[in-house]
């Protein structure tokens, strides 16, 4: 009976934690419509960082466990994580945005006006979004940027998760510890994926042709947000 309601409460936390939590999901749409990531490498990116996120949780809480740190120091150090991250994404975010805004300067359209010999006079209006230099610039960012987010995401604590290991450690239960740490895990990766997914393909009913020029801006601006919410509303 115990041990069900460990799991349920660890399947729980795991649902509301990462719901709740909008840095788990909003850089991964932001970036992924910003670089125009095709489903396959948003997901593969998305669990990579999943995966980070609670595999530090997950060490330092067994450290604590097996070492016997009190529950106070590890929550004091996952605290700290958590306002490292916090101003990761803030820094991110803000940098990413300048980003952006430079990009969308430099792409704005203009005109060109022709004289041609025949006396006829013709303009065109277009851009550089495609020229040789900007093609280069979004094939070395694309390596960077899933990195960035990685290392984000690995010093994001799971603060919940921290008092579930702890509770059946007490009692010497560690095949529940296993377990009900597997399923925390399992279900915070879970509902980071599936929100990323459906925020996607709902994304692409949405006509934001208007907006493309500002793309980069608005996912960087996003993530600016993200970031100050976690680190002064606590969210």
């Amino acid at each position: 009976m115990e041990q069900s309601f460990l799991i349920i409460t660890a399947a729980s936390l795991g649902f509301l934690h990462t719901l709740l939590g909008p840095d788990h999901y909003v850089p991964f749409i932001a970036i992924s419509k910003a670089r125009n990531w095709d489903i396959k490498k948003t997901i593969s990116i998305t669990v990579l960082c999943g995966i980070g996120h609670v595999l530090g949780s997950i060490v330092l809480g067994l450290i604590g466990v097996f070492s016997g740190i009190a529950l106070t120091s590890i929550e004091y150090i996952e605290s700290f994580r958590g306002s490292v991250a916090a101003w990761l994404l803030i820094g991110f975010g803000l940098v990413y945005m300048i980003y952006g805004i430079r990009k969308a300067y430099r792409n704005k359209p203009h005109k060109h006006v022709h004289f041609h010999e025949d006396g006829v006079i013709h303009e065109h209006q277009h851009n550089h979004k495609t020229g040789h230099v900007h093609v280069h610039e979004k094939q070395g960012k694309k390596k960077i940027t899933p990195w960035v987010l990685f290392i984000i995401f690995v010093f994001g604590p799971c603060e919940v998760l921290i008092p579930l290991l702890m509770y059946p450690a007490a009692k010497g239960n560690y095949s529940v510890l296993i377990i009900s740490t597997l399923v925390f895990a399992l279900t915070t990766i879970i509902t980071m994926t599936g929100v990323v997914l459906i925020s996607l393909v709902g994304f692409k009913f949405i006509q934001v042709k208007k907006f493309e020029r500002y793309v980069h801006a608005i996912a960087g601006m996003l993530i600016l947000i993200c970031g100050i919410a976690v680190e002064f509303l606590g969210i």
